[in-house]
């Protein structure tokens, strides 16, 4: 599929990487679409960047369409330190003439990028571009998990147009439906409705508090691993390190622990694709926020490339197993160890004539303390919330 008519060629004459002689600066080693006709040959390519200026469901953060430019003028001054880096910049998607043509087009880019095995990095625009990205994974067939680290949830209302703050739950509502679970990382209470929690719970979706996750960043890890999407709102991490949003507040994650999660997502063999969202240069203060974006993506990068190819479905042989009687001793769990990154893993049992279809989410991503807690004989939440989902 020929997806070069969706996009337009990036300017680089007023990068400031272009001033730099260094080969091995990252604007100078990518292969970038520039002009028209010489679109980017994607053989091989593993990473494809992608920017979607479209801001007309960001609501109050209108101008965040202006962030794709600012942050590749960043992200190409850092250096490459990754040897077989196969990168492309596919330029900036076309803006339809309805935001509906902007889903359409990015919707169909993804698709083709994961039907080829080329992870997109998408930066935005708004955060209901999220619903795009999800959209081409019903195209290939998959069902996929999604997590986002973001301050609430973005339901919005029942009679909600699909815009960045009620796009999930135009996710949920989809029919057909290729969901099988939602979890967010670092929600704030008091952006948050009772009753949408009660929600999640419901749905037995993943929701984990900012000060949970502050107080042991990696915890995040098992939990993205367990994402084929990472949907990033910047207005979750905390105004003095990122203050270029509207809803930007004095609470949030610090800078260095959006990159360590961005790093941990890049390891992920599940993750297929990254989504950067609700930058805003118009709210930026020397443009810090595009800065730490631009290392945001780079330690998705460098994660990226140190992946170890061990997800038990693929190769179980490279596992130590581990099964434990744990609740009221009326339950056998099994938990698998990979021989390579000493990551843990538990196994969830489902219905034979499910087996197919839920193959990729038998084995959840867990923590060493998973397993202490089933030595323990308690149940790991993660284990009995997917248990319910495959029932």
């Amino acid at each position: 599929m020929d997806i070069s008519h969706y996009f337009e060629p990036v300017s680089l004459e007023d990068h400031e990487f272009v001033k730099q002689t260094d080969w091995n600066r990252i604007g100078n080693i990518a292969s970038v679409y520039v002009q028209d006709g010489d679109f980017p040959d994607l053989e091989g390519i593993q990473l494809a960047l992608i920017g979607v200026s479209e801001d007309r469901g960001g609501l109050q953060n209108k101008g965040c369409a202006k962030a794709p430019d600012v942050v590749r003028d960043f992200f190409f001054r850092m250096y490459s330190h990754w040897n077989q880096l196969n990168f492309a910049d596919l330029g900036n998607i076309k803006r339809g003439n309805t935001i509906q043509d902007t889903y359409f087009a990015l919707k169909e880019v993804v698709a083709a990028l994961l039907s080829n095995d080329i992870v997109p990095i998408i930066i935005g625009g708004s955060h209901d571009l999220t619903y795009a990205n999800y959209l081409a994974y019903q195209d290939i067939g998959q069902i996929v998990n999604i997590a986002t680290i973001d301050q609430q949830f973005d339901l919005g209302s029942d009679e909600s147009d699909l815009n960045s703050q009620s796009f999930l739950s135009h996710i949920i509502l989809h029919q057909p439906n290729y969901l099988f679970n939602y979890a967010n990382i670092g929600y704030q209470s008091y952006h948050v409705d009772q009753d949408a929690i009660s929600l999640m719970n419901n749905l037995y979706f993943d929701v984990y508090r900012l000060g949970n996750m502050r107080t042991g960043i990696e915890e995040a890890e098992p939990i993205i691993r367990d994402a084929d999407i990472l949907s990033f709102d910047i207005s979750s991490i905390r105004q003095s390190d990122a203050p270029g949003s509207y809803y930007s507040g004095p609470n949030g994650f610090y800078g260095e622990e959006a990159c360590r999660i961005c790093r941990y997502a890049g390891m992920s063999d599940k993750l297929s694709s990254f989504g950067l969202y609700e930058i805003n240069p118009e709210y930026d203060n020397h443009g810090q926020t595009a800065q730490l974006a631009a290392q945001m993506i780079w330690y998705f990068i460098d994660g990226f490339m140190n992946r170890n190819d061990d997800l038990p479905e693929a190769k179980t042989d490279d596992y130590i197993k581990f099964t434990v009687t744990a609740g009221n001793g009326d339950e056998d769990l099994v938990f698998l160890k990979s021989k390579k990154s000493e990551r843990w893993w538990m196994e969830v049992q489902t219905d034979t004539k499910f087996m197919n279809k839920y193959k990729r989410h038998q084995y959840v991503p867990c923590s060493y303390q998973d397993y202490q807690d089933a030595l323990n004989h308690d149940i790991p939440d993660r284990w009995w919330k997917v248990q319910q989902k495959l029932m």
